[in-house]
């Protein structure tokens, strides 16, 4: 493969993503599908990664329309308690200026809100330290490993480091690391037997714990995935796993060709959901999408990089 093909490779991934525009501006899952708020918030980040700045503007202007009264942005206004999407919209509007109001409303709310934390009874199966606030997918359930490291990444955009929440999801996401390396879904140990971990959680977690935790503390994991990233094939697993890895400076050398052979799949299986897909693209288009996930110019000691070029 010559040095030129990974980028042209990416050409039809953005003829797919095309594809899920909707006239106002918003995303659906799949080519000729119905609007998502999920998928609209991904895609806003690749378009606006990419340079696509009236695009960005469309899709995270239709974002805006999905935000409740309390700043909570859900999956859908049918379903207000799955409010996971809002740390996807608080990435999205960052630092733009136009969205202010918009992202102040929704941070305020991912502050105020966190998963279950029930003290665990005598002989309760379950290893981890339940009694540790995240965020959780859906209100009223339990903090997991994904959407905490979805908050953690959210509140870093905005330049938020030291909030108590902050600090207490850190040490929720450091407790769930499983003995040996990696993450899982959220349980490290059940009935005294060790979980095994899964690629996507732990390139998220790696993804949210960047800058907050010292290489030691997480150096097992990235050597759990640095073993996993070269035979990983699903978008999913292999765009949290590079996004992890990137966070911590340990791109893999042929990470770019992983993104393109794993993009040329889809002629055998099929499209990817614009979730996957988008995830895929920033992984390999924003070596520095690391940098606007888990990063943000206010951190970096660059405020005025925080306010982009409209």
């Amino acid at each position: 493969m010559d040095s030129e093909s990974p980028a042209l490779s990416f050409s039809p991934a953005v003829t797919g993503l095309e594809t899920r525009a909707l006239s106002d501006g918003g995303f659906s899952a799949l080519p000729n599908g119905a609007y998502r708020t999920d998928a609209t918030a991904w895609a806003a980040l690749v378009l606006e990664a990419m340079g696509s700045t009236q695009a960005y503007q469309a899709a995270a202007q239709r974002l805006s329309k999905d935000q409740m009264p309390d700043g909570r942005v859900p999956i859908d206004h049918g379903h207000p308690e799955v409010w996971w999407p809002t740390t996807l919209a608080v990435v999205a509007w960052a630092g733009v200026e136009q969205f202010r109001l918009e992202k102040d409303r929704a941070v305020q709310f991912l502050l105020q809100v966190s998963g279950t934390n029930p003290v665990k009874r005598q002989g309760d199966p379950v290893g981890h330290d339940t009694t540790l606030r995240g965020w959780s997918w859906i209100e009223g359930t339990h903090s997991w490993v994904e959407p905490t490291s979805l908050g953690l990444q959210a509140l870093a955009a905005v330049g938020i480091q030291d909030h108590p929440r902050v600090q207490e999801s850190v040490r929720l996401l450091l407790n769930r690391q499983l003995p040996h390396g990696g993450w899982n879904y959220g349980n490290t140990t059940i009935f005294g037997r060790e979980l095994h971990p899964m690629p996507e959680s732990t390139g998220a977690a790696l993804a949210g714990l960047a800058g907050r935790v010292s290489r030691d503390e997480i150096v097992r994991s990235l050597l759990y995935l640095e073993g996993e990233i070269g035979r990983l094939r699903t978008p999913l697993s292999l765009s949290w796993g590079l996004l992890g890895l990137a966070a911590w400076e340990r791109w893999p050398s042929n990470g770019e060709a992983l993104v393109v052979d794993c993009l040329a799949a889809r002629s055998r299986y099929g499209d990817y959901d614009t979730s996957a897909l988008c995830l895929l693209m920033l992984s390999a288009v924003q070596r520095g999408v690391a940098a606007k996930i888990v990063s943000s110019p206010e951190v970096s000691g660059n405020p005025e990089a925080a306010v982009r070029t409209q």
